[in-house]
């Protein structure tokens, strides 16, 4: 196991586990604890989403250069339904900023503009280059479809998200 990993399954133990010191104390509402990542993803609201991510998820905060690995390794390993509702998705939000999809298909050189025939490597364009020209997008398509973050791994990601997370993991007990 890398240490990158150890680290992320350090923090996320700590989380869960109501350890929340080395991130900075969060109040903490009984009504929004949550159990994993997953159970985040599913009962928190895409506002609430949105706005923890707003906060982290920028190339000001982390490079495109170190976020780019990762969002090719954990688009690797979300189902195909769940990337393809990530490339509509994006594709939708780009289109309405007036980036039409023949556009982003020949600029990224994907192998396709219809979303649901995208490759894993294809979706992994697209995010990098939503994340690093329309960072805005980037945020509020994962405020939306937040399947990508749980398999993200770089330790000053995983602390980002780590300290979203806190403000509601902070007071839960196992």
């Amino acid at each position: 196991m890398s240490s990158s990993d150890q680290y992320k399954r350090q923090i996320m133990n700590d989380l869960a586990g109501g350890n929340t010191e080395s991130l900075g104390n969060a109040p903490s509402d009984p009504a929004t604890e949550y159990q994993d990542f997953d159970d985040f993803a599913q009962r928190s609201s895409p506002s609430e989403r949105r706005h923890l991510f707003g906060k982290s998820l920028h190339p000001d905060k982390i490079s495109p250069a170190q976020m780019e690995p990762e969002l090719q390794k954990a688009i690797a390993q979300i189902k195909p339904n769940e990337r393809d509702d990530v490339a509509r998705e994006f594709l939708k939000r780009l289109k309405e900023r007036g980036l039409d999809d023949r556009q982003v298909e020949q600029q990224l050189s994907l192998s396709t503009h219809h979303a649901s025939r995208m490759s894993a490597d294809d979706v992994s364009k697209l995010a990098a280059f939503v994340y690093h020209s329309h960072p805005d997008v980037f945020q509020d398509v994962l405020a939306d479809k937040p399947a990508i973050m749980k398999f993200i791994s770089n330790p000053i990601v995983a602390a980002v998200v780590g300290v979203a997370a806190a403000k509601w993991l902070s007071g839960r007990k196992q």
